[in-house]
């Protein structure tokens, strides 16, 4: 069975032009001026940096329907692997981007080489705490205010943040999503959703390093022998109601291939659509 799911299927604001988009996801992937961090400074995720920030923006192009006048908020920007690419894409005359990070690091190199070079680019370190990523920090996730007016962005960005937040702090990140997203703009997420095929790891092709189990009535699954926050899998459902309350309508939900299954992408990716138009 394929996993991918389309819960209510949008129709697209725009056809994509993709003899454009792999154009220029080539490019990107090809220009060795674009700035790129040594990689012992890569801190958050694993991977090749450049690969990985071009693929996930062919996914926010093709499947998050981002345009180049859009103004964007990355939280959880980390040191630049989704900010980079999108300084080939975003216009520079109309859009925006903000990232915002708890970890000073990762700022101070977004701060020192891609805004100088890209000025519609901003990023600023949020002293959030984290167990692991900033354990001194003195905001808690769970009175988070995301530093931005009402209705402000029209695209939020959120690759590996859910992946390592507790339920009640999910929560105040989706409703600081929602307050700071224009009328219909969207949200795109990735997560790792435990669904019945994860949990059991009935194809036995589970990634090795994503072995979840679920500990007492939380909706969390945890990996055993790493610290809990490490990688935090929720219990199917949970972020389909957490962003229903927060006021945000799933338009996309695509099952990655972490759980062993064949699929494009190896988390799981969330798109949501901001409701209403009012507060």
């Amino acid at each position: 069975m394929t996993q991918v799911a389309l819960v209510h299927p949008p129709k697209p604001a725009r056809l994509v032009d993709e003899d454009r988009v792999r154009w220029l996801l080539e490019a990107v992937r090809a220009n060795r001026f674009l700035p790129q961090p040594e990689p012992t400074n890569v801190f958050v995720g694993d991977g090749d940096f450049r690969a990985i920030g071009v693929e996930f923006l062919g996914h926010f192009i093709r499947i998050g329907g981002l345009r180049e006048e859009a103004r964007v908020l990355d939280i959880g920007c980390g040191i630049g692997r989704m900010a980079v690419p999108l300084t080939q894409y975003l216009d520079p005359q109309t859009s925006r981007y903000d990232g915002i990070d708890p970890v000073e690091g990762g700022i101070d190199w977004c701060q020192r080489t891609i805004t100088p070079a890209y000025s519609n680019f901003a990023f600023q370190r949020l002293d959030i705490a984290h167990e692991l990523y900033n354990p001194n920090g003195k905001v808690s996730g769970k009175t988070l205010k995301l530093p931005f007016p009402d209705h402000h962005f029209d695209f939020v960005i959120m690759t590996s943040v859910v992946t390592h937040l507790p339920p009640a702090e999910v929560l105040v990140y989706l409703a600081e999503v929602r307050r700071v997203l224009s009328f219909g703009g969207r949200l795109f997420m990735t997560a790792f959703v435990v669904d019945r095929i994860a949990a059991a790891n009935e194809h036995g092709r589970r990634d090795p390093r994503l072995a979840f189990r679920r500990y007492g009535e939380s909706p969390c699954w945890f990996v055993p022998n790493q610290a809990p926050l490490a990688a935090v899998g929720f219990e199917d459902g949970f972020l389909d109601k957490a962003l229903e309350r927060a006021g945000l309508s799933i338009t996309l939900k695509s099952l990655g291939h972490w759980r062993g299954t064949n699929a494009a992408h190896h988390q799981d990716f969330i798109v949501a659509k901001r409701r209403g138009n009012g507060r």
